[in-house]
């Protein structure tokens, strides 16, 4: 029987993709962002944190940046952060930033 992965065709790429940064030392491993999503990205890990609670690890593989895992999370340990793969990165630094911060650092006389 072929299994239907609804959730990222073979060899189509994701439009957004995801990253999720988890406080560990504060999770206390409730699981409820496990449940929460839909693309199983967390994982319940096998080692304790400062406070004795087995904390939640992230995939950041399959995350698709729906911060399903943040709204549900009581603590708010967990941030997401997207990214479009296919835009590409802008500078938007100042081409004179070493004289703005110079201005800052050392006032004019």
């Amino acid at each position: 029987m072929e299994q239907n992965n609804n959730s990222n065709p073979a060899g189509k790429e994701r439009k957004v993709k995801g990253k999720v940064e988890i406080d560990i030392q504060r999770c206390k491993g409730c699981e409820l962002c496990t449940t929460a999503c839909k693309e199983h990205a967390l994982t319940l890990s096998d080692t304790i944190n400062i406070k004795g609670y087995r904390y939640i690890l992230a995939n950041n593989d399959v995350c698709t940046g729906c911060v399903n895992c943040a709204l549900v999370c009581p603590d708010a340990v967990i941030t997401v952060y997207r990214t479009h793969p296919k835009k590409k990165p802008v500078d938007i630094t100042p081409t004179d930033i070493r004289e703005q911060l110079q201005s800052i650092i050392v006032p004019a006389k």
